[in-house]
C-alpha cells in the first residue's frame, strides 16, 4: 500500500509498506481522513526518526474487526491511538495518557505502528470508537485534537467569568478557546506569531482579541486587555518564548496549562513564577471519557470542527501541506489528508 514516511530532516516522500494485518486482535481499517498534527510537524523538522508513518488523528472504515466481535466490516470508526499498560497506577485512576507505555507502540507516533498517512492503519481494539451516523470521516479525525484542547480545559478548571489567554493559533490553541468559552471564560485572547492566522482567529467566534506576539509590546498588549493579568493561560507552542510569555502574562496566583510540547531544553523566567505563585500544570493528550465527549458533542452539532479544516489532499501532497502550514505566511490551520484520493 502507498503511505509517506518521514525520510530526513524536513523531507516527506511517497513509499510502499505492507498493509497492516490484524495483530493480538487489532482493528484493521482503511483511511479515508487523516489530520497533521502539530506533533508530526516536530518529527517533521527534526527528520526523526526515519522511516516513521505519521498519523495519529485518523478516521476510515473497518475492513477487519479483529477481536471487536461488536464491529462489522464496513463500520466508521476512529481511535485513539494510544497503547497505555492498564495495568498501572495511571492507568487504572483512568488516566492512561500518561501511563508510560501510552506511547511505546502508539499508532503514527512509533515505529512499530504505521499511522493514518497511509491507505490503510491498525488501532488496538479497546481503543477503537465507533462512529456515530451524524459524524463524518473529516470530523472523526478532528475528534483526537479537539480532545486534547478539552482536556487542557478541563486541568485549567476555568470559572464562570475567568479571562483566558491561548498562546498559539494552531488546531489545538483554537480548540482551547472555544472550550474555554463554552466552560464559562467571559474573556479569551490569542497571541500567534503568524498575523494571518491570528486575524483569522476571531473569525471562528471563541476568540475576542488577537495579540502579534512578533511585537515587542506583545507582552504588555497582553496585559493591558485584564486588570493584572489573565486568570488562566494555555500555551500551545512549547517554545522558551511562548512560555515565557505565559508566566509573565499570568496574574499573581493565575494557572498556566503546558500543552505545547519542545523537543529540546528550554529557558524560562523562573523567578517571574516563583515570586507571583503561578501554577504550572502540564497536560498531555486526554481520558478515554475526554475523547468519548467529544465524538457525543459532535454528533449532537455542539461543536463545530470543520469550520477549521483548510484544505483536504490526496498524500502525494504531504510535503507541500506541511510547509505550507509551516511558512509563517498562510493562516492555514488544519489539512486533512485522503488517502483514497476522494476529495
Amino acid at each position: 500500500m502507498k503511505c509517506v514516511k518521514i525520510v530526513g530532516q524536513k523531507n516527506l516522500q511517497m513509499a510502499t509498506i505492507d498493509q497492516p494485518i490484524s495483530r493480538d486482535g487489532s482493528v484493521v481499517l482503511k483511511v479515508k481522513s487523516c489530520g497533521i498534527c502539530g506533533s508530526d510537524i516536530h518529527y517533521w523538522d527534526m527528520g526523526s526518526p526515519a522511516g516513521l508513518v505519521m498519523g495519529h488523528e485518523f478516521a476510515g472504515i473497518v475492513v477487519d474487526p479483529g477481536s471487536r466481535f461488536d464491529l462489522k466490516i464496513g463500520d466508521r470508526v476512529t481511535g485513539l491511538p494510544i497503547s497505555p499498560c492498564g495495568e498501572c497506577e495511571a492507568c487504572k485512576s483512568g488516566n492512561p495518557q500518561y501511563c508510560r507505555k501510552t506511547w511505546s507502540e502508539a499508532v503514527g507516533l512509533s515505529l512499530t505502528n504505521p499511522g493514518g498517512y497511509a491507505e490503510y492503519t491498525s488501532c488496538r481494539p479497546d481503543m477503537v470508537r465507533k462512529l456515530p451516523d451524524e459524524v463524518s470521516f473529516d470530523e472523526g479525525c478532528m475528534v483526537e485534537p479537539s480532545a486534547v484542547a478539552l482536556h487542557a480545559v478541563n486541568l485549567a478548571n476555568i470559572k464562570v467569568g475567568d479571562s483566558v489567554l491561548v498562546i498559539g493559533g494552531g488546531i489545538i490553541g483554537l480548540m482551547s478557546a472555544e472550550f474555554a468559552k463554552k466552560n464559562g471564560a467571559s474573556y479569551v485572547a490569542l497571541m500567534e506569531t503568524n498575523e494571518q492566522r491570528g486575524s483569522k482567529s476571531l473569525s471562528f467566534g471563541a476568540v475576542d482579541d488577537f495579540i502579534d506576539a512578533k511585537k515587542e509590546t506583545a507582552i504588555q498588549d497582553a496585559i493591558a486587555k485584564t486588570k493584572d493579568g489573565y486568570d488562566v493561560v494555555i500555551e500551545c507552542c512549547g517554545s522558551s518564548p511562548a512560555v515565557s510569555e505565559a508566566i509573565m502574562t499570568a496574574k499573581p496566583g493565575g494557572e498556566i496549562v503546558l500543552v505545547g510540547v519542545s523537543m529540546e531544553p528550554i529557558t524560562i523566567p523562573t523567578v517571574v513564577s516563583v515570586m507571583a505563585e503561578v501554577r504550572l500544570q502540564g497536560a498531555i493528550a486526554y481520558t478515554e471519557a475526554e475523547f468519548d465527549t467529544v465524538i457525543d458533542l459532535i454528533a449532537k452539532k455542539d461543536l463545530d470542527v470543520e469550520k477549521y479544516i483548510d484544505a483536504r489532499v490526496p498524500l502525494e501532497e504531504a510535503q507541500a501541506s506541511f510547509e505550507r502550514l509551516t511558512s509563517g505566511q498562510d493562516d492555514a490551520v488544519k489539512i486533512i489528508f485522503k488517502p483514497d484520493g476522494l476529495l
